[in-house]
């Protein structure tokens, strides 16, 4: 199983937010999709996250916007008049992320109406997991699209991987929910815990760590991602907030 691959025809418009500058672009399938570079400042390492982590949680029942891969030709990037994009653009030729675009979705700010508790804390609970730090109401990675909720954007989760912290390190590494977007459901995450603990399969998480493409990723690195995440599931009490069941 692998995330399907299209081709970029057309960049269509730089998305300016936070350092990596992702991007609108067409593919050759006629879809519309935002782009995440593995030439961004960032690295392949942030999508490896995208990819890991926004396949686990589609598999567990949240909405993430369809992932895929997508070839960019650097002819692309050599007509882009902006030169900051255009290098970008061709220091990132080959492949890279393509993130469904929801037209007309927009910025979670609590407007849109309470989500439920029970939605609220599976969130809490799996960024926690995977330490997602980028959540807050400062940035809340969500976007409400037909009324419902989606989850976007978790190149900063698994940042164990930058350094390659021990597995046991991370495993026990606490979360702080308190700037977390729903720190309010803090009291209702040990409801969901076991049911979600159970969920988190061995198979499981080798299904997504799978989907990393090889050109991301180095030798023996699968194997780390695996134990890193099945250490920190054996480890909840450390770090599930409000405490595991």
């Amino acid at each position: 199983m692998s995330l399907p691959v299209v081709t970029a025809t057309r960049y269509v418009l730089p998305l300016r937010e936070g350092g990596s500058l992702p991007g609108v672009v067409e593919g050759n399938d006629l879809g519309t999709y935002v782009i995440k570079f593995h030439g961004a400042g960032q690295g392949p390492k942030a999508l490896v996250a995208e990819v890991i982590v926004g396949e686990l949680f589609r598999r567990l029942g949240l909405r993430v916007p369809e992932l895929k891969l997508i070839q960019l030709d650097p002819a692309i990037g050599r007509s882009e008049p902006d030169f900051e994009i255009q290098e970008l653009l061709i220091r990132s030729a080959g492949l890279n992320l393509a993130v469904d675009f929801l037209p007309g979705s927009f910025g979670y700010d609590g407007s849109a109406g309470n989500p439920g508790d029970e939605a609220m804390a599976r969130i809490l609970w799996l960024d926690a997991f995977v330490a997602n730090v980028d959540r807050s109401w400062r940035n809340t990675n969500l976007l409400v699209w037909h009324k419902n909720l989606w989850l976007i954007d978790h190149g900063a989760a698994l940042y164990f991987h930058h350094s390659w912290m021990s597995a046991e390190k991370f495993a026990s590494l606490p979360y702080d929910a308190s700037d977390h977007v729903f720190s309010v459901a803090v009291p209702g995450v040990a409801k969901v815990d076991a049911e979600l603990a159970a969920a988190i399969t061995p198979s499981l998480l080798e299904e997504v760590i799978a989907l990393v493409p090889d050109e991301w990723i180095e030798p023996g690195d699968r194997e780390r991602y695996l134990g890193h995440l099945l250490a920190r599931l054996d480890q909840r009490s450390a770090w599930v907030p409000g405490g595991a069941r």
